[in-house]
């Protein structure tokens, strides 16, 4: 597999016209035009926003292959991959070095934006009003880019860029919202999962239930999952975790008065009843065992 450090090197592999800037180049697709690429990584970010007439865009682990108006985002060696893309409408690909943020805040700031490992099935789909939003950055940079190269321009850029995450973290939560009302709450369908998850006595043969079990038995990405649970609750994936087992476990401290603490601990998963007892102090202010007396009592 390919991986590309310099800009230009992908532009040419890519047949778009080589950078103006060795760490930030930008491609406005606004005729039909079709791109072919076998996998390859990068050492870039790149952000689209594409109307496909044909064709599938893979990264991750899934396919891109929407007809609406919509935006990607794939962060440095992710592997990346053009299947004969054609755009029906205009489109454009950002493409930008991570070392281009380098001393600017976004340099740090750029990993709090989750979506950049989302699946390309979690893709921003935007209304006609968010796509102009969109748009018009797009367009003040494409400007900077080609017009007014100075002291000021890598400046402005940075600006822009940092605009347009702001925006699409905006839409996402109007999508999470969207979301939620059409398909149910996701919370319910993870609460599922993990009552499953105890029910079939998995929790005693695999362990405590992680993340990306979880998310992947909901066909969807860490990332996405958590974030689509924050928005529902306000709490994280491991937060809700951890919360459906202290309750769990503060049923079987009631329930069962025979049990052991450390018996109760083994059958939640824990591989040990230090780590059990420091989660059960976290979340109730009480050890274990304080908590079993303070019920006796």
């Amino acid at each position: 597999m390919e991986h590309f450090k310099h800009l230009a090197d992908m532009h040419r592999h890519l047949g778009f016209p080589l950078p103006e800037d060795p760490l930030f180049s930008l491609l406005h697709c606004n005729t039909v035009c079709t791109i072919f690429a076998k996998e390859f990584t990068t050492d870039f970010y790149m952000i689209g926003l594409k109307d496909l007439k044909a064709g599938e865009i893979l990264y991750g682990r899934t396919k891109y292959d929407h007809d609406t108006g919509s935006m990607m985002f794939s962060k440095p060696r992710q592997i990346i991959q053009f299947n004969e893309v054609e755009h029906e409408k205009d489109a454009f690909l950002l493409f930008i070095h991570e070392d281009y943020f380098l001393g600017h805040h976004l340099h740090k700031e750029i990993k709090n934006y989750s979506y950049f490992d989302y699946e390309t099935s979690e893709a921003l789909f935007l209304s006609p009003k968010e796509e102009s939003v969109i748009w018009d950055i797009f367009h003040k940079m494409e400007m900077e880019y080609h017009d007014n190269v100075d002291d000021y321009s890598k400046d402005i850029i940075l600006t822009y860029i940092e605009s347009m995450l702001k925006f699409a973290q905006r839409f996402y939560k109007r999508q999470f919202i969207n979301r939620k009302e059409i398909s149910g709450k996701t919370v319910s369908k993870f609460n599922e999962i993990l009552s499953s998850y105890k029910n079939n006595n998995l929790l005693n043969s695999k362990g405590l239930p992680t993340v990306s079990a979880i998310s992947a038995a909901l066909n969807l990405s860490p990332r996405y999952m958590s974030d689509l649970l924050k928005q529902e609750t306000g709490k994280t994936a491991i937060e809700l975790i951890h919360i459906y087992l202290i309750n769990e476990a503060k049923n079987q401290l009631k329930a069962n008065e025979e049990l052991t603490v450390s018996e109760i601990a083994y059958d939640l998963g824990f591989e040990s009843l230090p780590s059990f007892s420091r989660l059960f102090k976290k979340e109730t202010g009480l050890s274990p065992n304080e908590f079993k007396k303070s019920f006796l009592n």
